[in-house]
């Protein structure tokens, strides 16, 4: 009995999971709490099977101005900030390699 009563409790858990989330690196971030991510997806070809890299590009939003070009982060899917951004940093994953 007691198990059944701990189950629902990790079901809220579950549903912050349902927000879409992706991993990219930030290619631009020269406007002011805003950064540019490039998410790069590898999708086999329908008709030759060849492996291809595709990739797409969103504006996130970033407050504090302190993810720099060159990170990787994970962005996530939040509602409309902006005509183009509709997407939030969620947090960094890798800092970038300073040459």
């Amino acid at each position: 009995m007691s198990e059944q009563v701990e189950t629902p409790a990790a079901a809220p858990a579950a549903k912050g999971s349902l927000i879409q989330t992706q991993i990219g690196r930030v290619v631009s971030d020269k406007m002011n709490k805003t950064v540019t991510v490039l998410v790069e997806h590898r999708v086999k070809h329908p008709l030759y099977g060849k492996v291809v890299r595709r990739s797409r590009k969103y504006h996130a939003h970033d407050e504090n101005n302190e993810y720099k070009e060159g990170d990787l982060v994970e962005i996530e899917a939040c509602r409309k900030l902006a005509k183009t951004k509709s997407w939030r940093v969620k947090r960094l994953i890798e800092k970038a390699k300073v040459i």
